[in-house]
């Protein structure tokens, strides 16, 4: 009886002691370490009772998932805002169990300890744990470090459907790194669907939902306030911000009122709704849904199409121009846009008419100032018959700074109340009303005969004056470029102070300045013994201040003085492709990422060049010291001295005085004098190979043979060995079948024969997808003479020397 008695009070005990241990570990808590972690029905709730994370079966689905959703909503209202293993789902939660596990992995893993999902980091920390935070966040960090940038992860970082108040949404331009929105597959599927959204900082930075890679919907740049062409008022409680600098570029927001539950969602339809909890109907209340109209859809009207969604029809042409196809406009087919009623001729009087109340034009195809005021906006844009419109960049404080548009603009919609005002380049008679235009007429005719006589009499007394200045006028009128004033670059170059001088060769010297509103320039000014002479001088400034595009250095302006000539260009920050590729320290700074968008980036600028350009110019002296690096290693080709333009659809001309650099130059200009697209195809293909190779083409040296890199790699492309090309210090980096398709586009760029080069479109394609390459013929120039060490510098022939040319900014 009492051994009985014994017995049923130490089953009590154990029975009481478990329940106390399960009690214990139980416990609500905002924390997964190495020692506790989350199974089945277990969760995790933020410190201030907002969140909770657990396991969680989407609606009518038996498939559970990883997720973060809001605790303070009622039961039946789960609102899940984040997705862990959203395209892995799991059938049986009962052995599947989330679990921090050193040196700092936060790993959903099941019955056989393998990885379901799992979060990756690049460092190591002693004691990781991962915590929900009252926004939602879910990090991993070491316990004893509460530095928000010390996180080893966060889902902040990985966002799938939702953005919630405090999460970036953009991009790290350091990194590459982008932070964007997911819809889900469907209400019941978080997998990732076919709608994103994310901001594109091409031109100026902008809100696109895309379906697949097209566009469907776009909301406008940042306007100081809000996006441009946000047909809703902000929300009250929060505020809203675009944070934009080289480093990166995010759009957040926060709460004024942190009681309030706001979120945005992209939904599975592409839809973007900005959702907040109302507490006394115990619902989540759509506050906007874009798109709101058919106005919101991406260009539906075209070029110069203006989206009125209280007219019929919603597509109607802006002010002054006209349907570009009236019978296909009439029949509701909008795409072709429209055009000005009066078409614009750069050599003849232009002007810019305001539009007011508008959505502003998708910026893709953007530039942008944060300097300047409209006037200056205005002055700029009209010397650059390239610029199609300009706006104010900032209206939080009266206008300040300047976007600029080049191009057709689309995705215009009318606003009224909320647009913005912009100024549209048009010819100058639009400007002058039909009703007022005989007064005008008489008008302008009066103050034209007033001038005349003035003119008259002045010339007596300028004389003298004009006919000094006349060469410097028609240079300037040819350029058309702003003509620096001297003391501007005085002062900016600290009196070309030899601490300032960054670059020195045969042409003069170049020097680093910084103008009075704090832009960086870079000037190079001509030596008076320099060997360049006005018509290359004059080369230079009129090809590449026509040339637009963000693979081409920029020139900005010119002096001009009796004998002293300077350019004045965009500082590039980290100088020229040969300073890295061809440096055994500095090469290691550039992995095949980065070598892979600069090879990509030249063969646009070239491709532009060639084919997309006012002008087909041929540049005749591609070579790595010409191709310079900005602040992201985008690269940006220079130095058009020694360019030449073709007219109409010829290919190839012919020279008598052979300019350019051995080692880069095609067999048939460096004999014959014919230049042509193909022979700077032949300078893209040697470029290329020096880029994955880190080796010179001229001065090339092998052990086994005589060959060139050219022929060197000829070589081992023929015995199948290219992957003994690649530079070793991109052995951590690269991908092999990436790698070895760039050096058999190179082989097939330095053909001998011109007609079995591609052209630079053919090249871009080939870059950027995997179709099969056709076989590479026998290369031209692939034998290397030996040659003295003078001349492995890279001497060219003709009046292109060694030395500093008109862009580079350092001494070949």
């Amino acid at each position: 009886m009492a051994s009985s008695m014994e017995a049923s009070f130490f089953l009590l005990f154990l029975l009481a002691f478990f329940n106390s241990i399960h009690s214990i570990f139980s416990t609500t808590t905002d924390v997964i370490t190495t020692n506790r972690y989350i199974i089945d029905d277990e969760t995790i709730v933020s410190s201030g009772g907002t969140f909770e994370l657990g396991f969680f079966n989407p609606s009518g689905s038996s498939n559970s998932y990883i997720g973060i959703w809001y605790k303070q909503t009622l039961p039946h209202v789960q609102t899940v805002v984040w997705v862990a293993n959203r395209e892995k789902p799991i059938t049986n939660t009962s052995a599947v169990q989330l679990k921090v596990t050193k040196p700092g992995i936060l790993a959903l893993l099941n019955d056989k300890n393998e990885t379901i999902w799992s979060t990756n980091t690049s460092r190591s920390v002693q004691n990781p744990i991962a915590v929900l935070l009252d926004s939602g966040n879910l990090v991993l960090k070491d316990a004893n470090d509460d530095n928000s940038e010390s996180f080893l992860w966060q889902s902040f970082h990985f966002p799938t459907d939702t953005h919630l108040p405090d999460m970036k949404l953009g991009k790290n331009f350091k990194t590459g790194h982008e932070v964007y929105l997911s819809a889900w597959k469907n209400d019941n599927d978080p997998a990732p669907g076919e709608f994103t959204r994310n901001i594109d900082p091409t031109g100026y930075p902008q809100v696109l939902t895309k379906h697949g890679t097209g566009v469907s919907a776009r909301i406008g740049p940042w306007n100081g306030l809000r996006w441009s062409g946000s047909p809703i008022p902000l929300l009250d409680c929060c505020h809203f911000q675009l944070i934009f600098n080289e480093e990166e570029v995010y759009y957040s927001y926060s709460l004024i009122n942190s009681s309030v539950l706001t979120r945005l969602v992209l939904t599975s339809n592409g839809y973007i709704q900005r959702l907040t909890w109302v507490d006394r109907t115990k619902r989540w209340h759509i506050y906007y849904n874009l798109p709101a109209d058919n106005c919101d859809t991406h260009s539906l009207c075209g070029a110069y199409g203006s989206c009125d969604i209280d007219n019929t029809p919603t597509c109607g042409c802006l002010e002054k121009f006209v349907a570009k196809h009236p019978q296909q406009w009439e029949k509701g087919d909008w795409s072709e846009g429209c055009v000005r009623r009066t078409p614009l001729d750069c050599n003849k009087e232009h002007v810019f008419l305001k539009y007011s109340g508008i959505k502003l034009p998708d910026t893709k195809c953007s530039q942008y100032d944060w300097t300047m005021t409209l006037e200056e906006c205005r002055q700029v844009c009209s010397r650059n018959c390239s610029c199609t419109a300009y706006s104010s960049l900032d209206i939080s404080n009266g206008d300040k700074g300047c976007l600029f548009w080049f191009g057709e603009l689309i995705d215009i919609r009318k606003l009224s109340e909320r647009g913005q005002d912009i100024y549209i380049r048009m010819d100058s008679s639009e400007q002058v009303s039909e009703a007022g235009s005989n007064r005008k007429k008489a008008e302008i005719l009066a103050v034209s005969f007033s001038l005349l006589m003035a003119m008259i009499l002045l010339s007596l007394i300028l004389f003298l004056y004009i006919w000094k200045k006349k060469k410097k006028l028609k240079l300037q009128d040819e350029f058309e470029l702003p003509m620096f004033q001297l003391s501007t670059l005085t002062r900016a170059t600290n009196n070309f102070s030899v601490s300032n001088k960054i670059g020195e060769g045969g042409f003069g010297a170049v020097y680093k300045g910084v103008l009075e509103e704090g832009q960086e320039i870079a000037v190079k000014r001509l030596s008076r013994t320099s060997m360049q002479g006005l018509d290359e001088f004059k080369n230079e400034v009129i090809y590449i201040a026509k040339l637009q595009h963000r693979n081409l250095v920029r020139l900005l302006g010119c002096y001009i003085q009796r004998e002293e000539k300077m350019l004045i260009y965009e500082y590039m920050p980290n100088k020229s492709l040969d300073s890295y590729i061809f440096d055994q320290t500095k090469n290691r700074l550039l992995d095949w990422t980065k070598r892979y968008n600069i090879i990509n980036g030249i063969a646009r600028g070239l491709l532009y060049l060639h084919q997309d350009s006012r002008l087909r110019i041929i540049h005749r002296d591609l070579k790595a010291s010409n191709v310079l690096l900005d602040t992201y290693m985008n690269p940006k080709i220079s130095d058009f001295g020694m360019a030449r333009s073709v007219a109409g659809n010829e290919m190839e001309a012919k020279t008598c005085n052979v300019v350019g650099t051995h080692g880069y130059m095609s067999p048939e200009y460096a004999v014959d004098g014919i230049f042509s697209v193909k022979s700077d195809v032949f300078s893209f293909g040697v470029l290329l190979l020096e880029i994955v190779s880190s080796k010179r083409n001229r001065g090339f040296v092998h052990e086994d043979h005589n060959l060139n890199l050219i022929g060197h790699a000829w070589k081992l492309y023929k015995e199948d060995r290219s992957v003994e090309l690649i530079d070793e210090q991109l052995a951590d980096s690269c991908h092999v079948s990436q790698v070895l398709r760039s050096i058999e586009v190179g082989l097939l760029c330095v053909q001998q024969w011109p007609e079995d080069r591609p052209n630079m479109s053919s090249v871009v394609q080939m870059l950027g997808n995997e179709n099969l390459l056709p076989e590479a013929k026998e290369p031209g120039f692939f034998m290397e003479r030996k040659v003295r060490e003078a001349e492995n510098s890279g001497l060219q022939t003709g009046s292109s020397k060694n030395g500093v040319t008109i862009t580079l900014l350092e001494p070949r």
